[in-house]
């Protein structure tokens, strides 16, 4: 049973535990270096010994996937054409957009933005396959212009093929773990060099993409999946489902609760067990919900605010959209109690890869953002560097760097 304690009780619940990572990296180590030296050859040996790879090759071929979205039933392709067009239409808001403004006389910047060339989409097939997170990785890529999209997954799985079908992707392999990441992060005979690596995965993905994060860009590092929720009221049933949809992710995941009402806590509690009772996936969530999770009864919602803050939690459900201007930290808000966390997971348009362990002290979710460059551009006529030339020659010789206060005298004599 979930736990209620007071808010004064959630220091440790607030700690996350520290990822394993070192155990991780050093089984990982020996993988990426493989990749990187022997390549597809390594790719094909890891992929028989893990992920049951058959063909004689990490590649999907096309027509395997066009296969796929035929064998599907007509309900998902219609759900994976509604999501992505939802997907789409948010990904362009996000997407920046080319500025120029004149700085002062003479001086005119701006902005250009240039797409990445190439992006590494990594998809889990593992206990639960998503093909919501291919939309997530794949849709925000095309939306910023990367000429060349690619989705690496462990297994075969006939609805991730169907949806990177239905998306126009024809750059797919049957590769996972961290030989995906590394196949990614160096480039194989059959896989190209990414310039960015994006999508969740288990630990020992989260340990490549933190050791090769140097060599590639990477999303970010990803923890165990949560969601906190800040409710005065609320209809138990709802705010229960919603923790048991973090739940049953995984063991690991985490589901807290922010309460003003002992009376709504005790129901929420109750309404847990009646829902574990039937949940085909109890297995898994019981753990999360018993380890991880836990409903606080703090004294104003200003204070949930506050330990919200302090928390900053991947996922953010808040049942009052007042709430919203003393929010500083999450990954993605849901607002108002009709809003729950599983649509924006598939279908609302705002992307479901989002920051965890506290990352989103330092960023929101993944982005078209993610896949552009945004590139400086600078523009003066003689006016504007004349005026402008006593403030860089003097900065120049402070530096002590001459040749850079003469590259500017030099134009103006």
């Amino acid at each position: 049973m979930i736990r209620i304690l007071e808010a004064k009780q959630a220091g440790k619940l607030l700690e996350r535990k520290a990822a394993r990572f070192g155990e991780a990296e050093a089984i990982v180590r020996p993988i990426l270096e493989a990749v990187r030296k022997r390549g597809d050859k390594a790719l094909l040996e890891y992929g028989r010994q893990f992920d049951g790879l058959t063909r004689k090759s990490v590649v999907v071929p096309a027509e395997e996937l066009k296969l796929a979205e035929r064998a599907v039933s007509p309900e998902f392709r219609r759900a994976v054409r509604q999501a992505a067009k939802n997907i789409r239409a948010f990904a362009k808001l996000q997407l920046p957009a080319a500025k120029r403004m004149q700085i002062a006389p003479g001086i005119v910047a701006g902005q250009v933005i240039r797409p990445l060339d190439v992006v590494g989409a990594y998809v889990p097939a593992g206990r639960y396959p998503l093909p919501s997170t291919l939309l997530m990785t794949v849709i925000p890529a095309q939306v910023a212009g990367v000429p060349a999209v690619c989705v690496t997954s462990p297994k075969v799985v006939p609805e991730i093929y169907a949806t990177a079908s239905l998306l126009g992707v024809d750059r797919v392999f049957q590769i996972g773990g961290a030989q995906a990441i590394a196949a990614f992060a160096y480039g194989t005979q059959s896989v190209p060099k990414a310039d960015r690596i994006v999508g969740p995965g288990n630990i020992y993905v989260a340990a490549a993409k933190k050791l090769l994060a140097g060599e590639v860009g990477i999303d970010f590092v990803a923890g165990p999946t949560e969601i906190l929720i800040i409710a005065a009221e609320g209809d138990p049933r709802w705010i229960a489902a919603d923790m048991l949809a973090q739940a049953e992710h995984d063991t690991d995941a985490s589901a807290i609760l922010l309460t003003t009402s002992k009376p709504l806590a005790v129901a929420v509690q109750a309404e847990i067990e009646v829902q574990l009772a039937t949940l085909p996936t109890a297995a898994t969530a019981r753990v999360a919900i018993e380890k991880n999770s836990a409903i606080l009864l703090v004294s104003s919602l200003e204070a949930a605010a506050d330990l919200s803050n302090r928390f900053a939690p991947e996922h953010l459900s808040l049942h009052d959209p007042k709430l919203l201007s003393l929010i500083r930290h999450a990954g993605g808000i849901f607002l108002g109690a009709a809003s729950p966390e599983a649509a924006g997971d598939y279908a609302a348009g705002p992307n479901h890869v989002l920051p965890t362990s506290g990352a989103a002290r330092l960023r929101g979710g993944l982005s078209s953002a993610d896949f552009v460059k945004v590139i400086a551009t600078q523009t003066l006529t003689k006016r504007g560097l004349r005026d402008l030339s006593g403030t860089v020659t003097t900065l120049a010789r402070a530096e002590g760097l001459e040749a850079h206060a003469r590259s500017v005298e030099v134009r103006l004599k």
